[in-house]
C-alpha cells in the first residue's frame, strides 16, 4: 500500500455535500497574514502612500482569490496539491519580504508573483488533464493565466521604470481571463458553503490585523487612561464591524438563479470583498496611530482621514455586499440594512470636520457611529419577513451556475 495519497483533481462542487475550509487552506492563509501585516507597516510608515498600498493589496488579494477559486472547484487535498500550495506559500513569503524594510525589491516581488502564477497554471494543467467536463473552461484559464505569468516573469528582467507598466499589463490579462470565459464559467458551479466561508475567513484575517495594530499602538503608550480608553474603543470598532459583516453574511449569490438574481450580483459580491479587506487592514493602521497618539495633540489630518475614510469604504462595501447577496422578499430587508450602512458615511465625514478632536474623542465618536449601525441592524432584522415570502438565496442550493467573472 502506498504511504502517500495522490488523488487527481475532480469537480468538487458537483458532489452535493456541504464543504468546509480544510486545515491546509487555513495554514495557507497564514502566509497572507504576514503579507497583509507588511503592507500595513508600509502604510503606517507613510500614510500618504494609500495608492501604492491599494495597488499591492489588490495584487495580493488576486493571488489569494485565484487560488481559492481553484480550490473551491478542484481541491482533493492530495500530496501534489499540498506541495504546490506549499510552493505558493514560499512565493508569498518572498513577496512579503520584497515589500518590507531594507529588503524591499520590485524585482524580487515580480519573481515571487511569477512563481505563484506558474504554480496556479500547473494546478489548472492537472485539472485540464483529469477533469474532462470542465476542459472548455480550464483551457481558457491556461491560455490567459499563462500569458500573464509570462509577462510577470519578463517584468522581473525589465528596468525598474518599465517594470510597473508590465505589471499593469499582466494583471489586466489575469482579470480579463475570467471575463472572457464567463460563458464557460456558467456551466461550472461554485460551492455555496465553501466559497463564502473562505471569503469570511479572509475578512477575519484582516480584522485580526486590526487587533494586532491596536496592541502595537499600546506598545508605544504609557498606559494612561486616554491610551487604554482609545484601545478599548478600537477593539469595540473592530467588534462592531465583525458584527455587521457576519450577522448579515450570505454567499449563495455565487450561484446564479435566473428567477431571483441579476447577473451583476455575483461579480459585485466577489470584487467588493477586495475593497472591504483593503479598508479593514487600513482601519487597523489608523487605529494603531490613534492609540499611540491618544492624550496628546489632536490626531493629524492624515491619520484622522485614514480612520474615517477606511471605515467609510468598509461601510460602503458592506452595503453593496449585502444588496448583492440577497434577493426576493428578503431584498427589502437587505436594502434597509444597506441604507443604514450608507447613512453612516456622511456622519463619519461630519466627524472629520472637527480637526481639534484628540484621538480618544475621535475614536469615541467613531465607536458611537458603529454601535448605532449595529443597533439599526438588530432592529431591522427583528422585523419578520412576510409569511410565505422567504426567498432568501441562503436557502437556495440548487440554482443554475453563476456567471460571475472570476
Amino acid at each position: 500500500m502506498s504511504i502517500v495519497r495522490i488523488t487527481p483533481p475532480r469537480l468538487r462542487t458537483m458532489e452535493h455535500e456541504e464543504r468546509r475550509a480544510t486545515w491546509l487552506e487555513l495554514f495557507y492563509d497564514l502566509a497572507f497574514v504576514v503579507a497583509v501585516a507588511v503592507l500595513a507597516d508600509r502604510l503606517h510608515s507613510d500614510v500618504s502612500g494609500v495608492a501604492a498600498y491599494l495597488g499591492y493589496f489588490g495584487l495580493l488579494w488576486w493571488l489569494w482569490a485565484s487560488h481559492t477559486y481553484y480550490a473551491d472547484r478542484y481541491d482533493t487535498d492530495d500530496l501534489v496539491y499540498r506541495l504546490l500550495a506549499a510552493l505558493q506559500m514560499v512565493a508569498i513569503v518572498v513577496i512579503a519580504s520584497a515589500l518590507s524594510g531594507a529588503t524591499e525589491s520590485t524585482a524580487a516581488f515580480a519573481w515571487g508573483y511569477a512563481v505563484a502564477r506558474w504554480v496556479l497554471v500547473f494546478m489548472y494543467w492537472r485539472a485540464y488533464r483529469y477533469v474532462e467536463e470542465t476542459r472548455g473552461l480550464v483551457k481558457g484559464y491556461l491560455v490567459g493565466f499563462s500569458l500573464a505569468a509570462v509577462v510577470w516573469t519578463a517584468s522581473a528582467l525589465l528596468p525598474e521604470t518599465a517594470r510597473v507598466a508590465a505589471w499593469v499589463v499582466a494583471i489586466c490579462l489575469d482579470l480579463a481571463t475570467p471575463w472572457v470565459m464567463r460563458r464557460e464559467q456558467a456551466r461550472v458551479p461554485l460551492d455555496v458553503s465553501h466559497l463564502p466561508e473562505r471569503f469570511g475567513l479572509f475578512t477575519i484575517l484582516v480584522l485580526g490585523e486590526a487587533i494586532t495594530a491596536i496592541v502595537a499602538g499600546l506598545a508605544h503608550a504609557f498606559w494612561s487612561l486616554a491610551h487604554v480608553a482609545t484601545a478599548t474603543m478600537g477593539v469595540g470598532i473592530a467588534t462592531a464591524v465583525w458584527w455587521m459583516y457576519f450577522d448579515n453574511a450570505s454567499g449563495a449569490v455565487v450561484r446564479r438563479s435566473a428567477s431571483v438574481l441579476r447577473t451583476w450580483r455575483p461579480t459585485a459580491w466577489i470584487y467588493t470583498h477586495f475593497l472591504l479587506a483593503a479598508a479593514l487592514a487600513a482601519l487597523g493602521v489608523a487605529l494603531e496611530i490613534a492609540v499611540a497618539d491618544a492624550g496628546s495633540e489632536p490626531l493629524p489630518a492624515a491619520g484622522r482621514w485614514l480612520l474615517l475614510g477606511a471605515l467609510s469604504v468598509a461601510f460602503a462595501s458592506m452595503a453593496l455586499i449585502q444588496l448583492a447577496a440577497t434577493a426576493g422578499e428578503g431584498e427589502r430587508r437587505s436594502s434597509t440594512i444597506g441604507i443604514n450602512r450608507l447613512a453612516g458615511i456622511p456622519v463619519l465625514f461630519a466627524i472629520g470636520l472637527f480637526p481639534g478632536l484628540e484621538s480618544q474623542w475621535l475614536t469615541l465618536a467613531v465607536f458611537v457611529v458603529c454601535v448605532a449601525e449595529v443597533i439599526a441592524d438588530l432592529r431591522t432584522r427583528a422585523i419578520p419577513l412576510a409569511a410565505g415570502m422567504n426567498v432568501s438565496i441562503l436557502e437556495e442550493r440548487t440554482e443554475e451556475p453563476d456567471q460571475t467573472s472570476l
